[in-house]
């Protein structure tokens, strides 16, 4: 867009020619597949789908699995899986996330029968590839569909994520998420809740902190350098000057766009996707220009709900939302206890300040 900035650079020819040269092989593919009969939808094609990215351990719980592989080593481990393989793996963290961004894939098709605009769940593990029967059948067992596996025997999975076409990551391991944030990719470590919760089997439920997930961690600068009522000021001078985006924007604007595929058939009541704002915030003193931001990015956001410092467990315990998005330990190991599955974000001056201390 003109006048918003510097001009971006214009693509080398290079990066044309292999521009040109993927679209040619997806179109060879496409059509190979066309001809032969299948019930199962295909995947979408990249370009146009929502990459989720899940490591096998936020998907599964590996726990026995990773305790076999620090004690006895890579080998032993491996064994242990081969000879278990037509055991069923029991959910992880993620698990439910997945079903439901799979049941909403489910609703669109019912919509939008050729639309290849959903969400595409890719397995990224860098578990070895012998371990890769038992993750099929335990994916199968559950009736889950993921057919892209990048599984890198040993090796880091992170380079692959810009391959995949990301839009989120999902892990179990925190070094890994911390290099896909570096990288740009909205990126989370997901943590077990600690008791059973049963979640809505109809509806994908999303909720969000602000600042440093949906925001940067502007704001979080202010209260550490100035105190809450520096930053009390401060929000209210800049009250229409948009927050600058956090790691997490891009998946808002992501479940966005579906939720107004579901709004142009008259599904806004019906919609299988709500999304929550539960920030530690103060409405009155730091709120609006919170909402206002989330305007001037056309983002709606369903229910938005400020705390003023008040803990985010009970309030996210009558949510029950499938993952809960957060900067700050002591939230995330809050939600934890009282059941919800959270991700931790690891992005801003919080994860400095908790460094340091």
């Amino acid at each position: 867009m003109s006048g918003s900035g510097p001009e971006a650079p214009q693509p080398s020819e290079e990066a044309e020619v292999g521009l040109q040269e993927a679209e040619q092989d997806w179109a060879a593919a496409k059509a190979f597949y066309d001809n032969l009969v299948t019930k199962k939808p295909r995947p979408p094609k990249p370009q146009n789908a929502i990459t989720v990215a899940v490591s096998s351990r936020a998907l599964f719980d590996l726990v026995e699995e990773r305790r076999i592989y620090q004690e006895q080593g890579v080998e032993k481990y491996v064994e242990y899986q081969q000879n278990n393989e037509n055991v069923t793996l029991k959910p992880g963290p993620a698990f439910y996330f997945v079903k439901a961004l799979e049941h909403v894939n489910a609703r669109l098709l019912e919509l939008y029968p050729d639309d290849e605009e959903r969400f595409d769940i890719v397995l990224m593990t860098n578990n070895h590839a012998q371990v890769g029967v038992r993750l099929i059948n335990s994916i199968n067992h559950y009736g889950l569909t993921i057919e892209r596996f990048c599984m890198t025997g040993g090796q880091s999975p992170i380079g692959y994520l810009t391959a995949y076409l990301t839009n989120l990551y999902l892990s179990a391991d925190s070094e890994k998420v911390q290099e896909a944030i570096e990288a740009g990719i909205a990126s989370a470590t997901m943590f077990t809740a600690n008791k059973d919760v049963s979640y809505s089997d109809t509806q994908l439920r999303v909720a969000f902190d602000g600042d440093a997930v949906i925001f940067s961690d502007e704001s979080e600068q202010i209260v550490k350098e100035q105190g809450l009522d520096g930053f009390f000021e401060h929000e209210q001078q800049n009250e229409n000057k948009p927050l600058a985006q956090g790691p997490l924007k891009g998946f808002l604007e992501d479940l966005g766009k579906i939720q107004k595929k579901f709004y142009a058939k008259n599904e806004r009541l019906n919609c299988p996707i709500r999304t929550y704002l539960v920030t530690a915030r103060s409405a009155a003193s730091s709120g609006a220009r919170v909402l206002k931001t989330l305007r001037s990015w056309g983002l709606e956001i369903d229910e938005a709900l400020f705390l003023a410092g008040a803990p985010k467990g009970p309030i996210l315990v009558k949510i029950r939302p499938h993952i809960f998005f957060d900067d700050q330990m002591f939230h995330i190991e809050g939600a934890q206890k009282l059941g919800t599955i959270a991700a931790h974000v690891p992005y801003g001056i919080a994860q400095k300040y908790h460094k340091s201390s």
